[in-house]
């Protein structure tokens, strides 16, 4: 019976050394699976908010590292032209909106007999915004606007606030009624701001090309 325990305690040894884990490694690429940015709504001429990226899997879909991905677009640009695909099996790439409404965006690596597709939309951006300064929030939190485009803020709560930004406009005294600007947000970036009453209450201006 001592020898038999010991024949199965090696034997279970073996079998762990040479599963590791007992996952099995992936195998060679077989398809790319879009895993985000795909379907956005943006503005012409600027970068996308959300980085396109795609999971290279093998045919049992587990993800495979090393993977040069090549990606391709109809319009504007993407930066990097060529990712590798990290441990995760993923790879992602920057991409900026040109001048068309709809653009396409490919993503293949070689041997792959369909590409990913990504689909996105460009508009122009408005050229003014407006924002509610209501009790302890902003409605809405975030405005985008054009460079050189205005936006003005309407206090319109039972309790006083401010519009300040920091190092920049200030609305002043805490108010609960009248406006603020029209404010020019003259070159591109985004702007915080806070109300000086309370301080967990913030906006967002992003300003784009």
């Amino acid at each position: 019976m001592a020898t038999k325990r010991v024949i199965t305690l090696v034997a279970g040894v073996s079998a762990w050394a040479c599963n590791g884990d007992g996952t099995q490694p992936a195998g060679p690429p077989f398809d790319l699976l879009k895993s985000g940015g795909d379907t956005q709504n943006w503005y012409f001429n600027n970068p996308l908010p959300t980085p396109l990226s795609v999971t290279a899997v093998d045919v049992s879909g587990q993800p495979v590292p090393g993977v040069v991905v090549t990606w391709g677009v109809t319009s504007g640009g993407v930066s990097p032209v060529q990712s590798t695909t990290n441990a995760n099996g993923v790879a992602t790439t920057t991409d900026s909106l040109g001048s068309s409404t709809v653009q396409t965006v490919s993503a293949s690596f070689t041997g792959l007999p369909n590409a990913a597709t990504f689909t996105e939309v460009a508009s122009t951006p408005p050229t003014s915004g407006a924002v509610d300064v209501k009790d302890n929030f902003f409605s809405p939190q975030t405005v985008d606007i054009q460079e050189g485009g205005t936006v003005t803020w309407t206090f319109a709560g039972a309790i006083a606030h401010t519009v300040t930004f920091t190092g920049g406009p200030d609305s002043g005294t805490p108010q609960t009624s009248g406006t603020f600007g029209p404010v020019t947000f003259a070159s591109a970036g985004t702007r915080n701001y806070f109300c000086k009453v309370h301080g967990s209450m913030t906006g967002t201006i992003r300003v784009v090309h």
